[in-house]
């Protein structure tokens, strides 16, 4: 199955859980009382809904609000967002405190400092045989 195919069961599956009956008429309707920007057509959201097209991000917001989805979930799956939780929370929990303070203080540097920043610690990697790129051999001779 494509990703237009799976948004669209996404979506109709969505309207169902909201209330809502997945046609054409009853999206447009819905989707435009919501939308600010120019009224979207019976046309487009028949495509949305036949796996034709993919809306844009700006509506996929508006459509995930309304439907009370996150967006990435209606977008991607359910699964898509649990994969990236489950990423972050093993990367988060194997880091401590004082690196988390240290990473925090990096990311509020203005950008030409993170630039120097990363610099220093490419140069200490490189000259304490730590750095990702030299091989297994090298790291041996050490």
């Amino acid at each position: 199955m494509n990703e237009k195919t799976a948004f669209a069961e996404r979506l109709a599956a969505a309207m169902r859980s909201a209330g809502y009956e997945p046609r054409p008429a009853v999206l447009e309707r819905e989707f435009n009382l919501r939308y600010w920007g120019k009224p979207v057509t019976l046309q487009g959201v028949r495509r949305w809904l036949c796996g034709e097209t993919l809306p844009k991000q700006e509506k996929l917001q508006v459509l995930a609000e309304w439907l009370g989805i996150e967006p990435q979930a209606l977008r991607y799956g359910e699964a898509a967002g649990l994969r990236i939780r489950e990423a972050r929370g093993r990367w988060e929990a194997s880091i401590s405190g004082e690196e988390r303070q240290v990473l925090q203080h990096y990311l509020a540097l203005p950008v030409a400092q993170r630039k120097v920043v990363a610099q220093v610690i490419e140069a200490f990697s490189h000259a304490y045989g730590t750095h990702p790129d030299e091989s297994d051999e090298a790291s041996k001779e050490r």
